[in-house]
């Protein structure tokens, strides 16, 4: 029985060429006790692996967080395989509103301590007691409501390329480090306001909004679906959009545009621009900003540094991380002293 990828990415890739079957890109999560986290993780990837099933899933004791592809005439076996888990019956599936077949090119099913890394150890503390879960139509009116905070929980990588009108977003690296944050901002608001957040699929903002709940605020709501459901809400009810940007998804494609316009800059030259990429020397690969010129000049990566270093022989590169901890800057992406215009 095989519990484990066995392909490259490259070799996956040439099957789904060859293959020339559309696939969809999906996320979904649910908050749940899971009795044995590894139990469930074998038995999660032996049936996704025969769907052909590509991304990453994680479990904990928690619940579980998917993104992943898989071809679009095997969705409805999926549902009828995930409503086949009490659990997961019914479970809302995101589907991306942007195509690409390659989104994932691994099947990746890992047992973690949590789903959402969160840095809390509070034993009272419980992820199931939510906030209200909100519509399109009713995240517009409320957000309009100047008795609204609306603060936005993602990681400054993600709501500077966009975000909704009129959010606080906090300068922060990790969901972690905003928990703390944000209960301090608005502290003295515990009961005279109604706190509304949202995030890319809903599943940061469930375990905020139950945190919030748990420490005093009494008025908690959050965006259903995240902002991946209400762009498709607005699309399909014609409602207006009170997104600026792009939403930052974590595969391959990396945005989605949610509205036309670009309200980032180009983290090397200043210019308009809201498209990511990594740095293409193996030793950096940091996640940051680059226009198509500044793309074109600096052949992909980063900094002059990184220039001179993707020139160098395979052999000399690889000597050059010799001894390196291999953090590919995981949490700092778009910040670096290398990128020119970004503020440090």
């Amino acid at each position: 029985m095989q519990l484990y990828n066995k392909l490259s990415a490259e070799e996956r890739r040439q099957l789904i060429r060859e293959a020339g079957k559309q696939r969809l890109t999906i996320s979904f999560y649910q908050y749940a006790f899971i009795i044995d986290p590894q139990l469930f993780r074998n038995y999660l990837f032996v049936d996704f692996n025969a769907l052909d099933v590509l991304g990453r899933i994680y479990v904990a004791h928690e619940g579980i967080n998917a993104q992943f592809s898989i071809p679009a005439d095997r969705f409805k076996e999926l549902k009828k395989f995930l409503d086949g888990i009490d659990f997961l019956e019914n479970v809302r599936l995101n589907i991306a509103r942007e195509h690409d077949d390659e989104s994932f090119l691994k099947l990746k099913v890992k047992v973690r301590h949590k789903i959402v890394a969160d840095g809390l150890e509070d034993d009272s503390f419980d992820v199931t007691n939510k906030g209200v879960h909100v519509d399109a139509a009713r995240f517009n009116e409320l957000i309009d409501d100047p008795d609204t905070v609306l603060v936005d929980m993602r990681n400054h990588y993600e709501s500077e390329i966009g975000h909704f009108q009129n959010a606080w977003t906090p300068d922060v690296d990790t969901f972690r480090e905003s928990l703390p944050i944000i209960e301090e901002e608005i502290k003295d608001h515990k009961k005279d306001k109604k706190l509304v957040m949202y995030c890319t699929g809903g599943i940061r903002c469930e375990k905020a909004s139950a945190y919030y709940k748990h420490r005093g605020f009494e008025d908690v709501y959050q965006l259903e679906g995240g902002i991946i459901e209400y762009h498709r809400q607005v699309t399909e009810q014609g409602l207006e959009n009170k997104f600026r940007g792009k939403n930052f998804v974590f595969d391959a494609r990396l945005s989605e545009k949610i509205s036309d316009e670009i309200i980032s800059n180009c983290h090397q030259c200043g210019e308009p621009c809201d498209t990511h990429t990594n740095c293409d020397n193996e030793g950096c690969h940091l996640l940051f900003i680059q226009c198509e010129n500044c793309r074109k000049a600096f052949k992909n990566t980063c900094s002059t540094h990184c220039l001179e270093v993707i020139q160098l022989s395979a052999e000399e590169q690889k000597q050059l991380r010799a001894g390196k901890p291999a953090k590919n800057k995981k949490f700092k992406k778009g910040r670096s002293s290398k990128l020119e215009f970004k503020k440090q």
